[in-house]
């Protein structure tokens, strides 16, 4: 055998086990690719259906918001009214209300000045920084700031 017929050989071998390497990548690589197909086939399956029920969903929501807006305005119109008619029944009824509660204060503070019947409170004594202030002082100190 001559060194050209051995290098054949060596060729035909390293070529041999290359073709057995590449048809092992492509059986793996066709095993893959069938997997993957079948996962996209369960996923469109599986997605086809979902998306189904979200489309389904948004339509219910969008009723739902529909209708709270309904809501919502008709709310605000009930405000509205009632802030109105607050402020007319302030105005029609207000200014009189406080000219009659305003007549009542005044004669029930000359009537009460009136009663000669009443017994006369004792006066008191305050205590202040460990010394006794008499009562006239007091009152006089106490009216100082009450102006009618």
């Amino acid at each position: 055998m001559s060194g050209g017929e051995v290098a054949g050989i060596l060729v035909a071998v390293f070529w041999a086990i290359l073709v057995s390497f590449l048809a092992v990548a492509l059986v793996r690589l066709a095993q893959t690719l069938k997997a993957t197909t079948k996962l996209v086939a369960d996923v469109t399956d599986q997605a086809v259906p979902l998306l189904a029920e979200a489309s389904t969903a948004v339509r219910s929501a969008q009723t739902q918001i529909d209708r709270v807006d309904a809501i919502a305005t008709d709310v605000q119109e009930v405000t509205s009214n009632a802030s109105a008619l607050s402020t007319t029944v302030a105005s029609t009824f207000g200014g009189p209300l406080v000219k009659v509660a305003a007549f009542g204060y005044g004669v029930r503070r000359a009537l009460g000045g009136r009663k000669d019947d009443a017994p006369a409170k004792a006066p008191r004594r305050s205590v202040i920084v460990g010394r006794t202030v008499p009562a006239s002082r007091r009152d006089k100190r106490n009216l100082r700031g009450k102006r009618d």
